[in-house]
């Protein structure tokens, strides 16, 4: 298999990550008083799962480019745990109404809300540095 065209080197992953802690973390950290959560884990099995699940149900939907969207989230604080962060995994589709000759880009989708997310991520706490 060849490698996808939109892999980036490690380089530029560690740039980005690098560039996010400079430019959010502290605040974040200032605002809730604790370090957050700012990278999650999945297996390859439970990825693999969801998507082929995502494909399944869009297939039956009709759906012929489904796609998925990553969101950021946060817990509720409660008397046992902090709010920390998270994040999900949510189905899309084309919009009715594309443009031809229009980028593919997530402009043109939109949620697919009869898929349910996907949420049972493990965060670092501590963060783990990429």
């Amino acid at each position: 298999m060849a490698k996808p065209s939109k892999c980036i080197p490690v380089a530029e992953a560690k740039a980005l990550q690098d560039k996010w802690k400079e430019t959010r973390a502290l605040e974040i950290e200032q605002a809730q008083g604790y370090q957050d959560t700012r990278e999650f884990w999945y297996s390859l099995e439970e990825l693999q799962e969801y998507l082929d699940y995502v494909k399944e149900q869009s297939t039956a939907q009709g759906i012929n480019k489904p796609g998925i969207r990553i969101y950021f989230g946060a817990y509720a604080k409660t008397s046992l745990k902090k709010s920390y962060a998270t994040m999900f995994l949510a189905p899309t589709k084309e919009k009715s109404a594309i443009i031809e000759g229009e980028e593919e880009n997530s402009n043109n989708t939109e949620n697919n809300y009869d898929i349910e997310p996907l949420n049972t991520v493990t965060g670092g706490n501590p963060p783990k540095e990429y």
